[in-house]
């Protein structure tokens, strides 16, 4: 199945089984003292992605943020978080989303970032990233004064980490929070010009990667270079804005 097409089944794969069904109860998946949730359509979004690509490509790997990794030995592996944004998912907000990725020899190729309360797929590729069918382009935005900023939370940060973000907060514009991985979708399709994260696992991160990269953005860490491993994830809509960007998070 070409890969375009296929990634199109894996969003009606997920989305017969998260839209419209009732808000659903949470557990804690952080334990005391702090608060993770997750819930059954969670898990049943990530068993019906599973499946879907276990029938399409059973040699390739599969890592999910509810059901870990299999065949980690593959040099091609997809990445799921079924429902990012499970917070706003249980308050009925629509800004949750389903991530996918796929990812060869390490590096995230192509995935998508799907709000199915919203209507709205974007599928990221090498060179395009198409909203919906349509390519969409980031704004160019090419200084802090001018830019639009989002972090899903301005909690997220702490101690020198919080510090950083606050630079870049009272340099920008204007800043919004609590769109989880939407705002990555907002920032390729022109109507952001800024993302600042941290905390970010890679089931949160690989989607992101090729639908910003894609749109002609500029997608990485808080040091200038392109190491997620520590989840500090930095989106721009130019090289230029990342760079001030960088330049105020050291």
């Amino acid at each position: 199945m070409e890969l375009t097409t296929f990634l199109r089944h894996l969003s009606a794969t997920a989305r017969s089984v998260t839209l419209g069904a009732p808000v659903p109860d949470a557990d804690n998946k952080a334990g005391a003292g702090a608060y993770d949730p997750v819930t059954e359509i969670d898990r049943a979004a990530e068993r019906a992605l599973r499946t879907a690509i276990e029938e399409a490509f059973p040699q390739d790997g599969i890592e999910g943020e509810e059901y870990g990794l299999v065949r980690a030995e593959a040099p091609r592996r997809w990445l799921l978080d079924p429902v990012d944004g499970t917070r706003a998912l249980i308050c009925g907000l629509p800004s949750w989303t389903t991530l996918v990725a796929l990812v060869e020899e390490g590096e995230p190729t192509a995935g998508f970032i799907d709000a199915p309360a919203l209507g709205e797929l974007m599928i990221g590729l090498p060179g395009a990233t198409m909203l919906n069918d349509r390519p969409v382009r980031v704004s160019g935005c090419a200084t802090l004064a001018d830019a639009r900023l989002s972090s899903t939370d301005p909690y997220l940060f702490a101690g020198a980490e919080a510090a950083a973000f606050d630079r870049v907060r009272r340099a920008v514009r204007l800043t919004r929070f609590g769109y989880d991985a939407l705002a990555y979708a907002r920032l390729a399709a022109g109507h952001l010009d800024l993302v600042v994260e941290s905390g970010l696992h890679r089931h949160d991160w690989a989607a992101l990667v090729p639908v910003v990269r894609g749109a002609g953005g500029i997608i990485g860490d808080w040091e200038g270079g392109s190491d997620f491993s520590q989840g500090r994830i930095v989106a721009a809509a130019s090289t230029a804005l990342y760079e001030q960007a960088v330049a105020q998070l050291r």
